[in-house]
């Protein structure tokens, strides 16, 4: 099924219409969110939430205005980046057990193997490292342009203007 045969499907409300958007997309959205949240459960339940809230704001999406995979993706990400920032979730995480504390230090720094998981580990490599380390920190690793800034210890503005000009990059490369 392509992507504008789903499409129609879901604002007429086909009851098949679910179906087919999570067997389409639910891998990836996956992927992205378990860079984010590491623990299986906590991200299963953010995949669950991010489907809920695709059926429920598709009229909100505007072909004009982007791809839908690209909607959903910022769907998925910012869900994800919220769930990382709420009270409930942080205070789960205070009790860790040391091996989430083993495998969040041995794979806090492999961008390759986050990026892979969304197919873009070869468009990312041609990026300046300074492009590599702010996309990382604003788009995987969910961080704020200020954080991003504090981080990098570098002004504000020089972070913006460098994902600006990052973003840019990556569109050249990717044709968008």
């Amino acid at each position: 099924m392509s992507q504008e045969e789903l499409l129609v499907l879901i604002y007429r409300k086909d009851d098949k219409a679910f179906t087919y958007l999570y067997d389409m997309y639910a891998k990836s959205l996956f992927s992205v969110i378990s860079m984010l949240i590491k623990n299986t459960e906590e991200a299963e339940d953010v995949l669950q939430e991010v489907f809920v809230k695709i059926w429920k704001n598709l009229d909100s999406y505007n072909e004009s205005k982007g791809r839908f995979y690209t909607w959903i993706l910022n769907i998925a990400r910012n869900t994800s980046i919220d769930k990382l920032r709420s009270k409930n979730f942080n205070n789960s995480q205070k009790n860790l057990s040391t091996d989430n504390f083993v495998n969040l230090i041995e794979d806090s720094n492999k961008l390759v193997n986050k990026v892979d998981g969304i197919g873009m580990q070869d468009f990312i490599k041609r990026l300046k490292p300074k492009c590599i380390q702010i996309i990382d920190l604003l788009f995987f690793k969910g961080y704020t342009q200020q954080e991003a800034a504090e981080e990098l210890e570098i002004p504000l503005g020089t972070v913006k203007t460098h994902n600006r000009n990052c973003i840019n990059d990556l569109r050249n490369y990717l044709k968008v």
